[in-house]
């Protein structure tokens, strides 16, 4: 007769234990502003929704489009939990104190490159001096890359006559109307190669190691949800792994999230891919910071030193993530 009573007793929290790990997680859902249009360099975000891996960490994750400035800002104000922008906003935001943190490096090389015809001679970034370099403006990654290249190899901004020719990089190069032209490493270098033009590249991140593309949040979803930032990362990290161990299959998924997508694109997520891999996917590095710290405040684009660089960025979930 005890050893039924005990039973009886012992059943019903058993009973309720069962439940309250069966007990499913609350959805959370999360609009992540992208900063660029749909595209398939954003594949491993694709991968993760499609594959579930947002859903396992009970997330419904929609993608916004809008400009990077325009996510900085939501995150900043704690309007949107995460947002994917580049390393050297967040040290500007820091320096106009808003609260945003870096929590993934999803870029582990800085994607600015400056491309000329082969014909122009530019095989180093010494031979910039005196030439006409094309900008798409005086502002953004593709500005502060060139900056960072200029530094990294003792030029002033004087010696280049640099212009902004806008979002034309492509046609601007082709009519001769500039000897070389700023942009992405994953864009233009590879539409010019598909137009069989020959062209030379310089690779920011062969000159300087600058924190590129990443995923930030903010210091009070840190401090009063550190599990959701935590399970953001675990997903988008699972989705990268994928991606770069099967792009074909990744791209193949893109095109269900990429109106229009076809087969000629693939270029840009094959010359995306080395820039993305690092021996652990995700961390970032103090040295990259105070590159792209000192980039920054030579340009006089902040007015004084930082003087808590460390805060703008933390390893601490990526490394939660690992096995």
């Amino acid at each position: 007769m005890k050893r039924l009573l005990f039973f009886l007793w012992v059943l019903p929290v058993f009973l309720l234990a069962c439940n309250a790990q069966e007990e499913p997680q609350e959805t959370v859902q999360i609009n992540l502003p992208m900063g660029y249009i749909a595209d398939p360099q954003y594949a491993p975000f694709y991968v993760a929704v499609e594959k579930g891996y947002f859903a396992e960490e009970g997330i419904d994750l929609a993608f916004d489009y809008s400009f990077e400035t325009d996510g900085m800002a939501l995150v900043g104000a704690n309007e949107r939990p995460f947002a994917i922008v580049s390393g050297e906003q967040v040290v500007l935001a820091r320096a106009q104190e808003l609260p945003v943190v870096y929590v993934l490096e999803w870029f582990q090389k800085f994607p600015i490159a400056v491309i000329s015809k082969s014909s122009a001679g530019i095989e180093s970034p010494g031979d910039l001096v005196g030439r006409n370099v094309g900008l798409p403006g005086f502002f953004g990654a593709s500005y502060i890359g060139y900056l960072g290249l200029l530094q990294a190899n003792g030029l002033q901004p004087e010696e280049v006559n640099a212009s902004d020719i806008g979002f034309t990089q492509i046609e601007s190069l082709l009519t001769d109307n500039v000897e070389a032209v700023v942009g992405y490493a994953n864009n233009e270098p590879v539409q010019l190669a598909g137009m069989g033009e020959d062209v030379q590249t310089l690779y920011v991140a062969d000159y300087i190691d600058m924190v590129a593309n990443g995923l930030i949040t903010n210091e009070t979803v840190i401090a009063e949800n550190p599990e959701l930032v935590e399970r953001f990362v675990r997903a988008t990290l699972r989705g990268l792994a994928d991606t770069l161990a099967d792009p074909a299959a990744a791209f193949e998924i893109s095109k269900e999230y990429v109106e229009g997508l076809d087969d000629t694109r693939m270029p840009v997520l094959q010359a995306s891919l080395p820039m993305w891999e690092s021996e652990t996917l995700g961390l970032t590095t103090a040295d990259s910071w105070q590159q792209t710290h000192d980039v920054l405040l030579a340009a006089g684009l902040l007015d004084a030193p930082l003087e808590n660089l460390d805060a703008a960025f933390t390893n601490e979930f990526v490394e939660k993530t690992q096995p």
